[in-house]
């Protein structure tokens, strides 16, 4: 209740107050609201049957003049008359330049893709030359199994360039995945397989640092990251990346540490052939280049969004017609100015986030978005195919 300040003759309100006296206002507006709608059915419904139901003379807050007056007509016996709705004008120039944008977003998409899936390839050879081939270490995946191909070769004078094994063991594994995962995802790692192998042929670096354990250190974390920069782009440096990718396109779940589990038994074979020590220092620089993969890529985490809103229905049509994941609609009060909210919670993989706030904001520039890092989730969760 507001109270009188006796000394200025003037009235001062609490928060609840305020909260109150708002709450209010909106209930009247909206009974004044609906009664106005119920008013105007009534108005249409008894009208006389000769009167117009021209959208001109029906009331303002019914739903269709259209709908009023066939229920008359029903009603008193006459003949219904079915009134066809115009289909909605298409603006064909708007609709080309639309067509347009979304082609020269595709391109722009695509040639990032490429100088992404380069630049990996680039920061791979650089990882193997500068730090892998110095310390005397093995890396990870088809790569690691092709350099200790060609460290056993050359124990009997034979010769079979890391360049070449990379290429050649990764040719069946390409295979399997063009038929079971992306052909433009297994194009694009291919890509990068083919270049790495080139840069490893063309390219002639010298070590940068000359400590072994700070050439596993920073190896395993150029390494890791050239893996990560192809990933984020939609690709792959193939062999167990192909492997792991495509049973987590089917699973859900990350099985990089098996991946590194299946890397040290590559391991174990080294080190029996070529001393301990270099599998042991191996071992490290593989654990770091995958803790370097999981900081940069979070393709399976999941995060929660909630979404305060005046516009749901904008919102979840545009968010409905994009993405395949459920959501649910909460009405909520603003406990400051009392006024009506919708909130809009989802949850998502982390790497859609963006896109889905980018969404939000067209439809409405003051929804809030709270973004909340999902542990865990159990039912089920639509994850999105590699592009």
């Amino acid at each position: 209740m507001p109270s009188e300040s006796r000394g200025k003759g003037r009235r001062t309100y609490t928060l609840p107050d305020r909260l109150a006296t708002r709450r209010k206002a909106a209930r009247a507006e909206r009974e004044s609201a609906r009664a106005e709608e119920e008013k105007g059915f009534e108005q249409a419904a008894s009208a006389p049957e000769g009167e117009s139901a021209s959208a001109d003379e029906a009331p303002a807050n019914t739903a269709s003049a259209d709908g009023a007056a066939a229920s008359s007509e029903h009603g008193s016996g006459k003949k219904h008359h079915h009134h066809h709705h115009e289909l909605p004008k298409v603006d064909i120039k708007a609709e080309l330049e639309r067509l347009k944008r979304l082609r020269r977003y595709t391109i722009i998409r695509r040639i990032f893709q490429i100088c992404s899936v380069v630049l990996s390839a680039f920061l791979q050879a650089y990882a193997i030359q500068t730090f892998v081939q110095p310390a005397m270490l093995l890396s990870s995946g088809f790569t690691g199994l092709a350099i200790l191909i060609d460290r056993i070769t050359s124990l009997f004078g034979l010769s079979f360039p890391t360049f070449v094994g990379m290429v050649a063991l990764n040719i069946p594994v390409a295979i399997i995945c063009w038929r079971s995962i992306s052909k433009r995802f297994v194009v694009f790692s291919m890509l990068q397989v083919v270049l790495s192998s080139l840069f490893l042929q063309i390219l002639d670096l010298d070590p940068v640092l000359y400590e072994p354990l700070l050439e596993v250190v920073f190896g395993g974390f150029v390494y890791g990251f050239s893996i990560a920069v192809a990933l984020r782009a939609g690709a792959s440096t193939a062999g167990t990346d192909f492997i792991s990718l495509m049973v987590s396109n089917k699973t859900g779940k990350s099985i990089w540490g098996l991946v590194f589990a299946g890397n040290c038994v590559v391991l174990v074979i080294f080190g029996a052939l070529f001393g301990w020590t270099a599998a042991a220092y191996s071992i490290v620089f593989q654990f770091i280049s995958t803790k370097t993969i999981e900081t940069f890529y979070h393709r399976y985490d999941r995060m929660t969004l909630i979404i305060t809103t005046k516009r749901p229905d904008a919102i979840l049509a545009s968010y409905n017609a994009t993405y395949r994941h459920g959501s649910s609609v909460v009405e909520a009060t603003g406990g400051y100015s009392g006024e009506t909210f919708w909130q809009i919670t989802t949850v998502v993989s982390s790497f859609e986030v963006d896109d889905i706030v980018h969404l939000v904001r067209i439809q409405d520039s003051q929804a809030v978005v709270n973004m909340v890092r999902t542990e865990d989730f159990v039912g089920g969760f639509y994850r999105a195919p590699i592009d």
